[in-house]
């Protein structure tokens, strides 16, 4: 079925349109982004049930106006006359730069975007709509997960947990008329488990531009996150080193999420907080890489006709061959470094700033077969179940923690498991290692991403299996 447009948002359309006419009259720019976000999260586990509001759940408005070299905005979730309101913004705005220019504090400048007249809409598809099954049928289905799992011996806590998220947004100026209705589901499985005085957990998801349908792939990775939490609790701890590594998919994305996602956020490059802005067009990676991050590259949580700032989506090749190409940009950073914005504007809500933010990053596929990438190892590991990461963009330091690795040597799996296993490094010298790439890639959009410690948004990651050479400990 076809996602449908938000009602709210075609109901008040005109008004909006009304609006943006009457602030015309006093701002040389005038843009709004009008969300209507919706969702449900539903969780079993051993000992409770819940049900409640998705995590983004919005509906509200921000205007965006340009005056004497700067961008100002204001939010608003109470849409009244538009004449009322027109009269509200502009009063807020003009007392808002005054009292900036009688404190002393100087607004950074931005050129007035030059906007091309376009009009667009955007439906996703999806199987079964959730707005069509009961909160009961969905219960149903995550409690025979839930009692799938905890039927194994030793298990503390199983929990089983999917969410629905039903995207709707509407960016309107006097040139762009802009719609999109999407929706994507996130389903999760984690199991706590214990055995002769150890514990240890286990953790799985899957998602997509989906509906109910996702429950399907929820069912077949309850014995895979069982298997994967015996390993552990029969694991030992990684003797610290250098090691050749084959990276997992989930691995790999956190890599080219931590490495080069957020080290090519443009808005960083404005403040000179970004190291990669010194070396666009010089070799950043191994030639056998290449890492892609865009709205419409891949399909996945993050994948949108549109960005918050009326951008239209892309496909940005960040790495090409090892080479650094660009980075990824908000539409008024682009403007102050007088490049090309990519559609990587986001926002955390309508109540939130703007910033360059990752979309579907991920490194793209190769050649090589996993088999022939094992047999290539003389001793070292297969890195998978990623649980985090960090990485400093000013210095290009990146760390990973890895639920579990599988020893390799002489080309084989042992059988023997090292967890939790911490992998370290500086970008370069770890892209560069890369000397095997597979033939297939995989996305995950589970997650969320924070701008510091805060500003989450949706995002996914992923590719390939990767050979290369890091510090494990």
């Amino acid at each position: 079925m076809q996602v449908p447009m938000s009602s709210y948002l075609v109901e008040v359309k005109p008004q909006i349109q009304e609006l943006i006419r009457l602030l015309e009259r006093e701002f040389d720019y005038v843009s709004v982004l009008c969300t209507d976000v919706k969702g449900t999260t539903y969780r079993v586990s051993m000992h409770q049930t819940t049900v409640g509001d998705y995590h983004f759940c919005e509906r509200g408005f921000v205007v965006r106006v340009w005056q004497d070299g700067s961008y100002t905005e204001y939010s608003f979730n109470n849409l009244t006359d538009a004449a009322d309101l027109a009269e509200e913004i502009t009063s807020a705005l003009k007392s808002e730069i005054q009292a900036l220019k009688a404190l002393g504090i100087a607004q950074m400048e931005s050129p007035l975007v030059q906007e091309e007249a376009i009009t667009k809409t955007m439906q996703n598809e999806i199987e079964i709509d959730p707005e069509t099954v009961s909160a009961e049928e969905i219960l149903s289905h995550l409690r025979k997960l839930c009692d799938a799992g905890a039927a194994h011996e030793g298990i503390l806590e199983f929990q089983s947990t999917v969410s629905f998220a039903r995207v709707n947004k509407l960016f309107l100026s006097s040139k762009k008329d802009l719609m999109q209705s999407y929706a994507f589901s996130e389903g999760s499985l984690s199991a706590i488990g214990t055995e002769n005085g150890k514990q240890n957990m286990s953790y799985r998801s899957c998602s997509g531009l989906k509906g109910v349908e996702i429950l399907n792939e929820m069912d077949a990775i309850v014995e895979e996150i069982i298997a994967v939490l015996y390993d552990k609790l029969h694991s030992d701890p990684v003797i610290p080193g250098m090691y050749d590594v084959i990276t997992a998919p989930d691995v790999t994305g956190v890599i080219a999420h931590e490495a080069f996602g957020h080290g090519v956020e443009m808005d960083m490059f404005v403040k000179d907080r970004a190291l990669a802005k010194e070396y666009i067009g010089k070799p950043v990676a191994s030639q056998l890489s290449s890492m892609h991050d865009g709205a419409i590259g891949a399909q996945q949580v993050s994948s949108y006709l549109f960005d918050d700032e009326g951008t239209l989506g892309t496909d940005t090749t960040v790495i090409d061959h090892g080479t650094l190409v660009t980075g990824i940009s908000d539409l008024v950073s682009a403007l102050r470094l007088g490049t090309t914005p990519t559609g990587n504007g986001k926002r955390e809500s309508f109540e939130r700033k703007v910033y360059s933010r990752m979309t579907n990053t991920y490194f793209t596929a190769g050649t090589d077969k996993l088999d022939d990438m094992i047999a290539s190892i003389k001793h070292g590991y297969l890195l998978e179940s990623v649980q985090s990461g960090m990485e400093d963009p000013k210095h290009w330091g990146i760390q990973c923690m890895v639920g579990l690795g599988r020893e390799i040597k002489d080309g084989k799996l042992t059988g023997k498991v090292v967890s939790p296993v911490t992998l370290t490094g500086y970008v370069p010298d770890l892209l560069k290692s890369i000397s095997m790439v597979s033939d297939k890639e995989e996305l995950f959009g589970s997650g969320m991403c924070g701008k510091g410690h805060k500003e989450w948004v949706k995002v996914s990651d992923g590719g390939p299996y990767l050979k290369c050479k890091v510090r494990l400990g």
